[in-house]
């Protein structure tokens, strides 16, 4: 079975003031009814195939973990003391499964819109790391996005559906971004990855044996609560962070990818959101009491207060309690960077 480490940490300041560091955009309900930690867990049911998920988090998130969950008592929930990137999340996660146990960690705030398709491609990748290669999912690229890391595709790993990863690359200017679109031969880095755990953590050893090092101490000292794990403070702040790309994905010679088109969104941002979202003829969505008039291309999320916009184009409008955001499509990019953001 392929057990899933959902991986719950940062603030989410690029969907403020919606998403605040008490309560960040995985536990939000931003498309549908469903949060996108709620939605991260249901499509790696037991019913799907998958054993029960392992989920790192950090300390002031854990009641909201344990509130969404669909059923905790069967789940783990490791604790971080403070947030070290995910080469440390992962090989926490790794360390407390069995050396053979597949692990398909996935973000818990992506949407995924077709989940027949990620859990085809999620089989797809645990054959892969069952044979010990490290599995990204290539999302497949519609548009030249500069804010996302690209896979170059490789040579097909015969009998398998995948491919060796020829190299990464980091977020690119525009104009790379439009030749790799172009060429064909790039996806997108979707930062979902299968791993056999036991595989994982001697790459981590033999890339960055600082970081196996300092959290196999970590976890060998530290101390369960129920369905609880909590590492050893103390070990866990030698920790260099670092992600799990940098760290192991672009150093190893055992990297590969699977192909994955599953209307995938990182909902890095409001228009990142508002693309994500069902839209009437007009490209209007709105969340709340929303009136529009004579618009197009126009978002609108709001908690309480009536908005009304009339003949307004290319404009994201955000109500949350006693802060309000106005941004157009572009200016979206630059919210993490307001002081109500950065002060949230």
């Amino acid at each position: 079975m392929i057990t899933p480490v959902i991986l719950c940490g940062g603030s989410g300041t690029r969907l403020w003031p919606r998403s605040r560091k008490a309560k960040p955009k995985p536990f939000l309900p931003l498309v549908g009814e469903t949060t996108l930690f709620e939605a991260s867990v249901l499509r790696c049911s037991i019913d799907a195939g998958f054993a029960p998920p392992i989920v790192v988090t950090g300390a002031q998130h854990l009641d909201h973990v344990v509130d969404q969950l669909p059923d905790p008592a069967a789940s783990q929930i490791i604790v971080e003391p403070e947030g070290k990137n995910t080469a440390a999340a992962i090989a926490l996660a790794a360390l407390r499964l069995p050396a053979d146990a597949i692990m398909l960690v996935c973000p818990s705030d992506h949407h995924i819109g077709d989940c027949d398709a990620f859990q085809t491609a999620a089989k797809a990748a645990a054959k892969l790391a069952a044979d010990d290669w490290l599995v990204s999912f290539g999302i497949a690229a519609t548009s030249p996005e500069t804010g996302f890391g690209y896979l170059k595709q490789g040579d097909p790993i015969e009998g398998t559906g995948g491919r060796k990863v020829e190299r990464f690359v980091e977020k690119p200017d525009l104009e790379r971004a439009q030749a790799f679109l172009a060429d064909g031969g790039y996806a997108w880095n979707g930062g979902i990855f299968a791993f056999r755990a036991g595989h994982f953590l001697d790459e981590l050893a033999k890339h960055r044996p600082d970081i196996a090092g300092a959290v196999r101490a970590a976890v060998d000292k530290g101390r369960s609560d129920g369905n609880a794990f909590h590492p050893d403070p103390a070990e866990f702040a030698k920790i260099t962070g670092e992600s799990v790309d940098y760290a192991v994905m672009e150093k190893t010679d055992r990297a590969a990818m699977v192909p994955a088109t599953m209307a995938w969104s990182d909902i890095g941002n409001w228009q990142a959101l508002h693309e994500a979202l069902d839209k009437d003829d007009l490209g209007n969505a709105t969340k709340g009491r929303v009136e529009l008039k004579n618009c197009s291309n126009v978002l609108v999320h709001t908690d309480g207060p009536r908005v009304s916009v009339v003949g307004a184009s290319n404009l994201i409008v955000v109500v949350d309690g006693d802060e309000i955001l106005v941004c157009t499509p572009e200016g979206a990019q630059l919210v993490g960077k307001l002081q109500g953001a950065a002060n949230q």
